[in-house]
């Protein structure tokens, strides 16, 4: 089986609160749709409709065992994250490198004046 590609941006996913409760539900055990829904005061449909968005954003895959249908966390989501995150962490780090060198120059020719 290949892997799935994302169909929705993994922050947008996140956007909800339902949501990110759902994977924070997920961390800890794998839950069929109706155990999920027992978890919110919405109804079943609408959990089964943020499931369905988790999971075209890579965050939650679907095995489906005779009639139930199980929800596990998939990393898919978090790394496509990650990445990004990672970019402006290196981002921000080079950014604080060329300041303190500024600022050693800076206090280098101080020294010496």
């Amino acid at each position: 089986m290949k892997p799935r590609t994302q169909s929705i941006d993994p922050f947008s996913a996140l956007a909800d609160a339902s949501r990110r409760e759902v994977l924070r539900l997920l961390s800890h055990k794998t839950f069929t749709i109706s155990d999920l829904a027992a978890n919110f005061s919405i109804s079943r449909p609408a959990v089964s409709k943020h499931i369905k968005l988790l999971e075209e954003a890579g965050f939650v895959k679907i095995n489906e065992i005779g009639r139930e249908r199980y929800c596990i966390l998939s990393q898919d989501g978090f790394i496509a994250m990650q990445e990004w995150i990672d970019y402006f962490d290196s981002f921000w780090k080079l950014r604080k490198k060329k300041l303190e060198s500024v600022i050693r120059a800076r206090m280098t020719e101080h020294e010496n004046s």
